[in-house]
């Protein structure tokens, strides 16, 4: 079981930027196997996906809403991943999860089970 805990979140103005890091812990298994997704739940809305880097050749997807302003990336030697926020905007207000994946993906599964997160807050 891969266990991933999230941090970096917080208050930014529109335009803003934040840097998400997603840390491995206490895992037999090693996160380098894995893709990693982050996903963010807005108040009163579904998760969704936001971005996902592979293992290996560390392909990188993202939503259509966040593309050109954030930025996945990761660290295998520090088994933490990380997602660049630039540009931030209102909209992007959510509680930010990584997720270990076998496969990148941007859709959530009923398996899915979500860590403390990180809260991003964008606003003026």
């Amino acid at each position: 079981q891969v266990q991933l805990v999230e941090s970096g979140g917080g208050l930014v103005q529109p335009g803003g930027s934040l840097r998400l890091s997603c840390a491995a812990s206490g895992s037999s298994l090693d996160v380098d196997y894995f893709a990693v997704g982050w996903f963010r739940q807005a108040p009163e809305k579904e998760h969704e996906g936001v971005s996902c880097i592979t293992s290996g050749d560390e392909s990188t997807v993202y939503a259509n809403s966040v593309k050109g302003r954030f930025t996945i990336s990761r660290d295998n030697a520090k088994k933490t991943a990380f997602l660049q926020m630039n540009s931030l905007k209102p909209e992007d207000t959510a509680v930010y999860y990584c997720l270990a994946m076998a496969s990148c993906r941007l859709w959530v599964t009923p398996s899915d089970e979500w860590g403390q997160g990180t809260r991003v807050t964008v606003s003026s």
